[in-house]
């Protein structure tokens, strides 16, 4: 990663085996004039996690970074620790167990920041979906 990202996804994931694909998916599927970074703090998953999301950052080594440890950190520990590492000018959030279906939902919202400074921060509805 040799261009500074102006935004950096934080990805928070523990035992999300089952979405973190599709999460990773959503995230790799923006297009974007800028270029952006994928911040995961994975913590100690016992079930396939850790194997799902460092498979993605070995396919996309420009794009991905991963923060592990050891033992099991908690989801607090694990968000700040993730934060820490973005070195985007913006921050955008979807967990390991969310996913993004607008492929220009990052542009969307940096277009949006950009012309309007005095502004902190930005959001968008969500749909919840128990699976």
């Amino acid at each position: 990663m040799n261009v500074l990202p102006l935004v950096s996804v934080r990805t928070v994931t523990y035992n999300h085996e089952g979405f973190i694909a599709r999460c990773l998916e959503g995230i790799l599927m923006q297009r974007t004039s800028f270029p952006f970074e994928v911040v995961v703090g994975e913590d100690c998953s016992t079930d396939r996690t850790r194997e799902i999301v460092l498979a993605y950052a070995a396919e996309f080594p420009d794009k991905i970074r991963v923060i592990t440890s050891e033992r099991n950190v908690g989801g607090a520990r694990n968000a700040v620790r993730v934060q820490q590492a973005c070195r985007g000018k913006y921050q955008a959030f979807c967990e390991g167990d969310d996913y993004w279906v607008d492929p220009l939902k990052l542009q969307k919202q940096v277009n949006f920041m950009e012309t309007h400074p005095e502004i902190p921060l930005c959001f968008h509805n969500a749909f919840v979906i128990n699976e």
